[in-house]
Parts: C-alpha cells; sequence; structure tokens
C-alpha cells in the first residue's frame, strides 16, 4: 500500500499548506502562551482523550468551574424574589449579567432585552406560544410561519403551535431563499402588516455552513420574501450552534429573537438559555399563563390580574436558575483572560476545521476510491461561510457507505468522542444524504428511530458522522483523528504520512484506551441469593478458574422430553443435521455480575428470564449509574462464584465492595447469546498474522471466545450458519432465534486481563463488510416452569432454517 500511495502522490497536506495562500491568514492558538500548556492546566482530564463533540457540548475550564465555587463559599446568595441582605445581593448580581450578556452581543438594553429561560429550545417555545399570531379566516389569509429546512428540531416543532391556531407552517430549502436572493423582492405592499415569523439558524448544526446574517434585515425590511405573502415579517436567528465558537453583533444584526444556550459556549451551567428580544418586537409578545414574580399585582378569587412592566420579570415565571446565572459571570472572565475573545476562537477553531477538511479530501484508497464523503455547502474558504464542523460518512474503495454506527464502535477504540445519527436536524440530513420523505417513513416502519444505531437499511445510511471543535481543541486532536481514519481503513498509518505539527506541539498518537484506574487491593465478598427456584437445591458446577465451587449433586426432576410440543426434529423440512455428527452445545456460561467475569458451568437450571441468576447484579458507581466494560475494562476481573445449595455468591475481586441485589435480569437485548465454534476458529485464523519468522498467533481460541460473552457455545460444522436459523432446540428446551449480536468495543477487552486491543473489532468489521455480528440472540418458547429444567454440556442441537434460505447455500449432506 505505500508504494501504491507513492505512486499515486496521496500525502497528506502539512498543517501551513492546507490554506489558501490567497485567503487572509488566520491564526492558530492564543498568543504567546502554548496550547498544550493551557489544556494540561485547564483541561487534564482530558489526557489521552480526544472530545470532538463541542457542537453537542463543549467543555467548561478548571479554573471557570474553581472560580464559581469560590464564589458561592464566600457569598450567601439568596431568593431574588425576597426583599433581604442576600436576596438584593442576588438580583444585583443577575441584572450585572444580563448586562454582561448583552455587552457579549455588541448590544446594550435599549435594543435587547435578555429572558433567561432553561436553554434554546425553552426560548424557541416561548416564541411560539407569545408571537401575535393571526389565524385564517374569511377575512384574512392569516400569518405564516416559515422556517429554512435546515433547522433544528426544536425550530421545526414550533409549527406545532402555529397548526393548532390555524397559522399556515411553510418549510424553506437553502437553495429556494438563495434563487430568490438572486432574483430579488417580487411581493410588496408596505400597508400591509399582518405579522410573519421567518425563523433560520446562523450556522448550521448539522454542515456547519453559516447562512448570511444580511438575510436578517433582508427579509424585515421586505427585499427578500422567504415565501410571496405581504404583511410585517419578523426573523428568529437560532444563533445557539453560532455563538459557541463566532462573535454575533447585534448592533448591525438586529433579529427580533435570538435564542441561545450557554453550555454551548462554555460548557458549564447546563440547564441555562435566554431569549434576546429586541425591544420593538417585545411588546407584541402576548402571554397566558403567569408564574411566580411575574404579576404587580392579581386576585385568587376573581380574573384580575396586572403583570410586571418589565418584559423579562414579565416572561420568567417562577424563580430563575439565579445559582447558574451566577456562573456565567464566571465564564465570560474565564472564556476573555483564556482566549482574548471570541474572535480569537472563531480563528482558532476554522483554521483546525479548514485543515481537517483538506486532509480528510485528500485521502484515497489505492484504486483512487474517497476514503470519506464530506457533506457541506461550503469548500471551507473561510469563516465567514463555515464553521468549525465537518460532516461526513466513511466509505469503502468501492464507495460503499460505512454504518455511522460502526464508525463510533471504532472511535471509542481510539478514545475519540464524536457524535453520529441526524443530530436533531432531520431536514439538513435529507438533503444532503438524499433521503426522500418516502424513505423516512420506510425506514420508521423498518424500526429506526431518531437516535438509535440502525446507521443502514437497504444499504443507504440514516444518518451520517460529525466532528466539531471548540476553543481549546488543538492539533494534536485533528492528528490523532486523522490517523484513526488512516489505521481503520488504509490499514497501516506508517503507510500514509501524518503531518508534523507546529515547533510547540508535540505529535500526538493515537491515544491509549486503558484505564488509569488505581489498583486495588483484593478482597473477598459473599452475597445471599434472591429467594427463588426453592426447588433448585443443587447443581454439580464449576469454572475455568483455578478456584472452584462444588454444589450437592441433588439433581431436581428436569423438564419431560416427551411432551406434546412439536419438536423441530418432527419438521422435516429445513432440519440441519451436520455431516460431522449432531451439534451439541460445548460451553456453558452465565454472568452474575452485569459486565464481570464469566461463570462457565456444565449443567444449569432455567428460569423465565434465563439462566438462573444470569445477570442479575451490577457495579454502580457513586451516582448509582451502571459500570460497563466500555467505562471500566478491568471489571472482567471480577469473579464470581455461586454455590446453589448454599444460596450464596462468592466474589473474588479487587476492591469489590458489597452491593444491593437486583430483582430483574439485567440483559441488553435476549435471554440467552449463542456462539458457535466455526465462527470463532473462522475469526480467529483471520487474526492470525504472518511476519518474516512465520506464523504469529496473536489470539487463542479461548481468549476470542470469552471476548463475546456467550451463554451457550456450540460446536457448529460451518462458520456463522447460526445466522440462517430460526430456531432451535436444545435438549428438551425450545428457543426462538431473534436475531444476530451488533457487537460494541467490548469485544476489544481481554477478558483474562483488562487490557484493550482494537484487532478483533477491526478484523470483525472487515470480513463481516457491513454490520458488525457475532453470536445470536435466543428467547425461550412455551417455556414450563412447573418442574425444573436445566440446559446441559453436551445437550444435542437442533437448529431449523429460516424459510427464505435456499437449500443451494448448503451442503449436500444438509440439503433435505
Amino acid at each position: 500500500m505505500a508504494s501504491a500511495a507513492a505512486e499515486s502522490g496521496q500525502e497528506l497536506p502539512a498543517f501551513a499548506g492546507s490554506r489558501d495562500p490567497s485567503a487572509p491568514r488566520l491564526a492558530y492558538g492564543y498568543g504567546p502562551g502554548s496550547l498544550r500548556e493551557l489544556r494540561a492546566r485547564e483541561f487534564g482530564r482530558l489526557a489521552g482523550t480526544v472530545y470532538l463533540d463541542h457542537a453537542g457540548a463543549t467543555l467548561f475550564s478548571q479554573s471557570q468551574l474553581e472560580s464559581f465555587t469560590n464564589d458561592l463559599m464566600e457569598n450567601t446568595y439568596g431568593n431574588p424574589h425576597s426583599q433581604n441582605i442576600s436576596s438584593k445581593l442576588t438580583y444585583d448580581t443577575v441584572e450585572q449579567v444580563r448586562y454582561r450578556i448583552l455587552a457579549h452581543f455588541h448590544t446594550t438594553a435599549e435594543d435587547y432585552t435578555v429572558i433567561f429561560t432553561s436553554g434554546s429550545t425553552a426560548a424557541l417555545k416561548l416564541v411560539a406560544e407569545a408571537f401575535p399570531w393571526v389565524s385564517q379566516g374569511p377575512e384574512s389569509s392569516g400569518s405564516q410561519f416559515c422556517y429554512l429546512t435546515d433547522s433544528h428540531t426544536s425550530v421545526v416543532g414550533m409549527r406545532n403551535v402555529t397548526m393548532a391556531i390555524n397559522v399556515t407552517s411553510t418549510p424553506v430549502r437553502p437553495e429556494d431563499l438563495w434563487s430568490v436572493e438572486e432574483r430579488g423582492a417580487s411581493v410588496s405592499d408596505p400597508d400591509c402588516q399582518l405579522p410573519h415569523l421567518f425563523c433560520y439558524p446562523a450556522q448550521s448544526n448539522f454542515s456547519g455552513v453559516r447562512y448570511p446574517l444580511s438575510w436578517i434585515e433582508e427579509v424585515k425590511s421586505g427585499r427578500l420574501h422567504p415565501v410571496s405573502t405581504p404583511g410585517k415579517w419578523f426573523v428568529l436567528l437560532d444563533a445557539a450552534s453560532y455563538v459557541s465558537t463566532s462573535p454575533l453583533d447585534l448592533s448591525a444584526h438586529q433579529a427580533d429573537f435570538v435564542p441561545i444556550s450557554f453550555y454551548k459556549i462554555f460548557g458549564f451551567p447546563t440547564g441555562l438559555g435566554a431569549l434576546l428580544v429586541h425591544n420593538r418586537a417585545a411588546p407584541l409578545l402576548r402571554k397566558t399563563y403567569f408564574g411566580g414574580g411575574t404579576a404587580s399585582a392579581y386576585l385568587a378569587g376573581e380574573d384580575f390580574y396586572i403583570p410586571r412592566p418589565s418584559v423579562a420579570q414579565r416572561f420568567e415565571d417562577g424563580t430563575i436558575s439565579f445559582l447558574d446565572v451566577i456562573a456565567l459571570k464566571h465564564g465570560f472572565d474565564t472564556l476573555e483572560r483564556l482566549t482574548g475573545g471570541m474572535e480569537n476562537i472563531k480563528q482558532h477553531t476554522f483554521t483546525l476545521a479548514q485543515y481537517t477538511y483538506v486532509a480528510l479530501s485528500s485521502l484515497r484508497y489505492p484504486n483512487g476510491a474517497a476514503v470519506v464523503r464530506i457533506y457541506s455547502d461550503s469548500e471551507f474558504s473561510s469563516p465567514e461561510v463555515q464553521g468549525p464542523i465537518i460532516n461526513f460518512n466513511v466509505l469503502d474503495d468501492k464507495g460503499n457507505i460505512i454504518g455511522y454506527s460502526q464508525v463510533d464502535k471504532m472511535a471509542s477504540l481510539y478514545n475519540i468522542h464524536l457524535r453520529t445519527g441526524c443530530f436533531c436536524n432531520t431536514g439538513a440530513c435529507q438533503r444532503h444524504l438524499g433521503i426522500s420523505n418516502e424513505m423516512v417513513r420506510k425506514n420508521f416502519q423498518a424500526g429506526h428511530v431518531c437516535g438509535d444505531n440502525m446507521d443502514l437499511i437497504d444499504g443507504q445510511p440514516t444518518g451520517s458522522v460529525r466532528i466539531s471543535f471548540g476553543y481549546m481543541s488543538t492539533l494534536d486532536d485533528v492528528q490523532a483523528f486523522l490517523r484513526f481514519i488512516i489505521d481503520t481503513r488504509l490499514h497501516s498509518s506508517g503507510d500514509w504520512p501524518v503531518p508534523q505539527a507546529h515547533a510547540d506541539t508535540e505529535e500526538a498518537g493515537a491515544p491509549s484506551a486503558e484505564s488509569q484506574a488505581d489498583v486495588i487491593p483484593a478482597v473477598m465478598g459473599r452475597h445471599s441469593l434472591l429467594p427463588q427456584e426453592d426447588a433448585l437445591t443443587g447443581s454439580g458446577v464449576s469454572n475455568n478458574s483455578s478456584t472452584t465451587v462444588n454444589a450437592v449433586p441433588v439433581a431436581p426432576p428436569v423438564c419431560d422430553v416427551a411432551r406434546t410440543q412439536q419438536t423441530p426434529s418432527e419438521k422435516a423440512a429445513g432440519v440441519l443435521e451436520g455431516a460431522l455428527g449432531p451439534l451439541v452445545v460445548t460451553n456453558l456460561y452465565l454472568y452474575p455480575i452485569k459486565s464481570c467475569a464469566a461463570f462457565e458451568v456444565t449443567r444449569w437450571p432455567v428460569g423465565n428470564q434465563g439462566l438462573l441468576y444470569d445477570r442479575s447484579w451490577m457495579v454502580v458507581n457513586h451516582n448509582g449509574v451502571c459500570l460497563s466494560q466500555k467505562q471500566e475494562p478491568r471489571l472482567c476481573l471480577i469473579q464470581p462464584f455461586i454455590d446453589l445449595q448454599q444460596r450464596i455468591m462468592v466474589i473474588k475481586a479487587k476492591d469489590q465492595l458489597p452491593g444491593t441485589m437486583a430483582t430483574l435480569s439485567l440483559v441488553n437485548e435476549a435471554q440467552y447469546l449463542l456462539i458457535n465454534t466455526s465462527s470463532i476458529l473462522e475469526l480467529h485464523q483471520q487474526l492470525n498474522t504472518s511476519d518474516e519468522n512465520g506464523k504469529q498467533e496473536l489470539f487463542s481460541v479461548k481468549d476470542l471466545s470469552l471476548r463475546f460473552r456467550a451463554n451457550i457455545i456450540i460446536n457448529g460444522e460451518r462458520a456463522f450458519e447460526e445466522e440462517k436459523w430460526d430456531e432451535i432446540s436444545i435438549g428438551s428446551l425450545h428457543f426462538q432465534v431473534l436475531g444476530p449480536c451488533h457487537r460494541c468495543q467490548m469485544i476489544c477487552i481481554d477478558q483474562q486481563t483488562g487490557q484493550r486491543n482494537q484487532h478483533v473489532f477491526q478484523k470483525l468489521s472487515e470480513s463481516r463488510e457491513t454490520k458488525v455480528n457475532f453470536g445470536m440472540y435466543l428467547m425461550h418458547t412455551s417455556l414450563d416452569l412447573s418442574s425444573p429444567c436445566f440446559l446441559s454440556v453436551g445437550s444435542q442441537v437442533l437448529p431449523v432454517l429460516k424459510e427464505n434460505v435456499e437449500g443451494h447455500d448448503l451442503p449436500a449432506s444438509e440439503k433435505h
């Protein structure tokens, strides 16, 4: 590959060479101080992590949080609706923050009012409910609500409010508005005062394209009409994404309504936003509900209510989140001190985005095919037309899209945090990916919903991958991300040179994803088992470690194999019977503690949720959140042992504290997971590498088997034959095959050591081509627990083929 790359001249551009020499020079960093030093001092928690989801939420700095907490420790802030000294301090501080917000956006209280909300979504809802809409009627065509299709879900959702009052909603495509802008205005009636509202984003949260701020004045003046309807147009500028990395001058671009979320700018506090309302539009807003603090006077027994004269007080129902508002002061101070202001952040973040765009665009497979497809309306020529967001899908060397879920899982192995899906912007997603309205409906019928992992349906993408930069992002982050793409798609970073950093930056390799937690001493704990399945007082139990727990072998009755239920052997067509003998169960595992080590058994009772006590406990952190090997790989070193006779579980672990017992099964998808030894062997063969000294085995078969954390392992004749089964019987028990197990990065964790290695997931991804599937989910059919039932090693397995599997796909010995 190295030679092919050299012959085609495909090399990543140097950092400085990625810029257009004719364009104005952009800045990287913030003056003489080292950006690496800033990262180490303010964002030490990012060590070994590449965070590229700043459009989702940027990160707060350490000094920002320290300054805020010191403020709280040194001052007493009371409810601003009270009149005591501490409350007066709160009121005055909040009002100071209002002025600070207006100054940040280059305006004053003479022109704008700040209304605090829980976020930009709440600000949009406020406008939808309070705007002076005029309903359609016999004497009026009514108001128009127009929005750009490249808008956040929260903007599109405003149409449900307008529809309820018979106001027309009209989506406008970006290309249609651009064409109208070129043609000029065609409708003008200065006497018509019918209020209309046009909403558009200053920056697309999908692609990062920046729409002209000049549209504000053009629409308001009548020079640009979203639709051909006369009237008085108001403009809502959705600035939530834009202001996270760019200055917004409201003295020059006077939108009527500007919703924002502060965590997009500072990372903290979350759950606080604002609606900036131009004072010329504020008197038109109508309010129905009134809450605490909004009334000048009212009567409880009569319909009498007088609102506060202040627009902010009138619309801020109840007590605002005043401590979070006070935190904004420290956010503004820290941001100014660390960066010098939003203009510097704008230049810095765009510089990184532009370089990444050029580098990604240049990547080619040896056959010349592009490695990624970027979705953009700009060529990343300047920060005036493009923000620090890159949206793309990864392609294979044939031009087929690799599902975003697969890319996300691979990125997590490199400790790269990005975002996938449609990003709460279905309109832009449809436009860039070519997804029709009918396809959206069909995808929903196929089970796809917003936020899930169904990334490909009939080979077509349902979403994409997005990376975005923040003020603390570095060239090291970019290099680590590019190495990730090169390593996973072009297989060897040595074949494709990665650009060197500046003299004051160090080259960043793909960060280690191994846990850095302190080693903790070993302890042993004992927990009594749940009082269920009392009849099951004993069964032979063993495990694959040096410690063995034995129970008294009191064998309870097993399920009657002569029951009248039809068995697969009675369904002549489609039964598999391997030429090498019948399929049997070779291994049985249960996982009493979710994400901890497997407990291997030879015979085990079956409950109504699967194997008895399988995934009945979990490890939680101090917040009560369940931990998995995705966050803490060393959970695999916690080894549980169950003694059915004594009804106890013994845990060997490192600092495993006693936990509470669960009354529910904690399986993710189904009651059982089955894997095939032949499938393991095929993957094992693919993972073996050759060097000049001959074959070198990287993984043992046993190691691979444990990584897939199955309950049932069978000795199949052919690799992945289990994916053609519709149902199976194991002994006297019958199971429905629910479908394949979509694998995540946990298969990269060595269950013996807790160490990560991404090769397993990467090789499986390459060999399976589309989804990273391995193993099949099973569910009981017609389970009768009136008498005890068991699964045992050595039990015969009788599968039934799916109806759509044709006989010519099978060996001659298996055709029936």
